[in-house]
């Protein structure tokens, strides 16, 4: 299994990008993380949901991953774990189940969403807004990078810890 520096190495190679980015949070950023790119590859996506899969909880019943990052690190994380997947999407389907949560039944279970990259932490918040409306409560959110831009802050203001695999300081650290 690849060091943490090693991981945050391999990911600044593989997706950190320089230039004027505006983030899902509205604010605006010199450095961005091509999610994608590091999400496209097989190896270092599985050597991201090893170092994931520590940061669980021991209590983890089922993994939440949130629509669209969220999807393919929660589907590998659910290989290395051997723990079932759901996926919560944006918006309910507006045909077939209408659902918002794809996949095993999340009721009465111990669920952990998952994320990708984490700004301002809306997207986890959002999730967790529909969840709660289904009286389902997250034991906590992991994600594989925390930008340290108050994501963390603004889930701990609604009682959710976020924990990640890096931080933006880890990444942008390693030469």
């Amino acid at each position: 299994m690849a060091t943490r520096s090693q991981l945050a190495k391999q990911i600044k190679d593989s997706a950190q990008l320089s230039g004027t980015f505006t983030l899902r949070s509205g604010a605006t950023s010199d450095t961005y993380f091509d999610k994608y790119l590091f999400e496209s590859d097989p190896v270092l996506l599985k050597q991201i949901a090893e170092q994931m899969a520590d940061l669980l909880p021991p209590e983890t019943e089922v993994l939440a991953g949130l629509e669209m990052g969220g999807i393919p690190v929660v589907s590998v994380l659910s290989q290395v774990t051997g723990l079932p997947a759901a996926f919560i999407r944006k918006e309910a389907k507006t045909y077939g189940t209408c659902k918002y949560a794809e996949g095993i039944d999340l009721a009465g279970r111990k669920v952990v969403l998952i994320e990708d990259v984490v700004s301002s932490g809306g997207a986890i918040l959002d999730a967790l807004t529909k969840l709660r409306s289904s009286d389902i409560e997250p034991v906590c959110a992991v994600c594989v990078i925390d930008r340290q831009t108050g994501g963390a802050e603004a889930l701990q203001n609604e009682n959710l810890e976020l924990r990640s695999v890096l931080t933006m300081q880890d990444i942008t650290g390693v030469a």
